[in-house]
């Protein structure tokens, strides 16, 4: 487990839902077919994650999202599928942003406790049961599960890894962040992160304890907004840190089996001194049945 995630066992998600009648509308890039370097350039990563060797990746035509789903988005595929999420009774939240009363809390995991399992935590209360979403919020406490129904109902499916560097880089190959490689051009934030001591003080620098509404930073060279920092974002990927080195160069989709599905993007837990994944090229995984406070989704279409 990564410490700014948390492996939750959690009740199996309602049935498949069948495809919307409509499909709902998404605010989407399209994306020609390009080639970039993927991985990590500046030997930066964490081994065990896999982010090198840096290479050669060609990518079909696609769209993605420009935010991550938000609550309102979700709620109108819960509203007209009746689909139940695999957190409805409960998942993991960090311990700064509970709202609950205390015996609705215990320690997650002792290795990490700074993570709580929190019963009435859910996709509409990301805090606790004493919560509620903000429209405007990414949704939080989806499994990949949870993710990959939505993207059947809404006819659209999850990013491949890939997929989802190629567009986070924005067209600029190379950089540490969408934008460049300095964290805080001309001293101003780009990214909802940690800042602070963590896991104990956040001072809020950059305005957020939990997550930021979508759009509030701004977007990359292809009109992305979060990629980096804010919420982690559930890719379609089995993972494998050793994928890299057989990875094929046209349209990687990933080993074809695993226990653990790829999460890019990092979230407003990350910081520097101990998780430094919000740069483009990290990756981290979890599986497919965790939810956490943490982490949400985009979604992607062939064009």
């Amino acid at each position: 487990m990564d410490c700014c995630t948390s492996t939750s066992r959690l009740a199996p998600a309602g049935p498949p839902p069948e495809p919307a009648a409509h499909q709902p509308a998404h605010p989407e890039v399209r994306l020609s077919a390009g080639a970039f370097r993927m991985g990590d350039a500046f030997g930066e990563g964490y081994p065990a994650d896999g982010e090198r060797p840096v290479h050669a990746v060609r990518v079909a035509p696609f769209t993605i999202d420009v935010t991550t789903v938000t609550v309102a988005m979700f709620r109108v595929f819960v509203e007209e599928s009746g689909y139940v999420t695999g957190a409805e009774g409960g998942s993991a939240v960090f311990h700064l942003a509970v709202a609950a009363s205390r015996g609705d809390v215990a320690v997650a995991d002792p290795a990490v406790p700074w993570w709580l399992d929190v019963r009435g935590a859910d996709w509409q209360h990301p805090h606790g049961p004493l919560s509620d979403a903000e429209d405007d919020h990414p949704v939080v406490h989806v499994t990949w599960d949870d993710a990959a129904a939505y993207c059947t109902w809404a006819g659209r499916r999850l990013p491949t890894e890939a997929e989802w560097e190629y567009a986070a880089r924005g067209g600029v190959e190379g950089r540490r962040f969408p934008w460049g490689d300095e964290l805080r051009p001309d001293g101003e934030w780009r990214c909802n992160i940690w800042q602070g001591r963590f896991p104990y003080v956040n001072t809020g620098a950059d305005g957020w304890l939990a997550t930021a509404p979508v759009r509030t930073y701004p977007p990359n060279g292809f009109g992305l907004h979060e990629v980096a920092g804010n919420v982690w974002e559930w890719c379609a990927d089995w993972f494998d840190p050793d994928y890299y080195a057989q990875s094929p160069e046209a349209d990687p989709h990933g080993p074809r089996s695993g226990n653990r599905r790829v999460m890019r993007g990092g979230s407003y837990l990350c910081h520097h001194s101990y998780c430094h994944r919000y740069r483009v090229a990290a990756r981290s995984a979890n599986t497919p049945a965790s939810s956490s406070g943490n982490c949400g989704f985009r979604t992607a279409s062939a064009r």
